[in-house]
């Protein structure tokens, strides 16, 4: 909701400041900065959850909102990528599935890429071995 919020004040202020300059290009600009804003935001109402794991194996986001089931047996790593950037420290999850590889930032999975990596780790190495089946619906 923050994201649709913020795509609605910067039309306003793209208005705003273009009514001052007689400026379109300004507008413009504002108009196509919040589209992205507000692509960006109902994505994230229309698909909340980008991570489930069940004893099948889990489930990831694919595309725009859809969903995509991978078996423990598929998940070839579990990792965290650590990085420097701005003076601060980013952690994303990566998932590799050999032919596909996804990426979760704390954003995504609204706690630590760390606890969720030991998490998935474990659950892996429990249901890994023998387990059929689809996830749960």
């Amino acid at each position: 909701m923050v994201k649709i919020g913020a795509a609605v004040l910067l039309v306003a202020l793209g208005a705003l400041l273009a009514a001052n300059d007689n400026d379109p290009v300004q507008l413009g600009i504002a108009v196509v900065a919040a589209a992205g804003l507000l692509v960006w935001g109902v994505r994230d109402l229309v698909a909340p959850v980008r991570l489930t794991a069940h004893p099948a194996g889990i489930t990831v986001i694919s595309g725009y909102a859809g969903q995509r089931h991978l078996p423990w047996t598929a998940v070839e790593r579990i990792r965290v990528d650590t990085r420097p950037r701005l003076g601060l420290r980013t952690e994303t999850l990566e998932v590799d599935a050999g032919e596909s590889l996804h990426l979760f930032s704390r954003y995504d999975l609204g706690t630590a890429p760390t606890e969720v990596a030991e998490t998935l780790r474990r659950l892996q190495a429990t249901h890994s071995t023998g387990v059929t089946g689809e996830p749960p619906r």
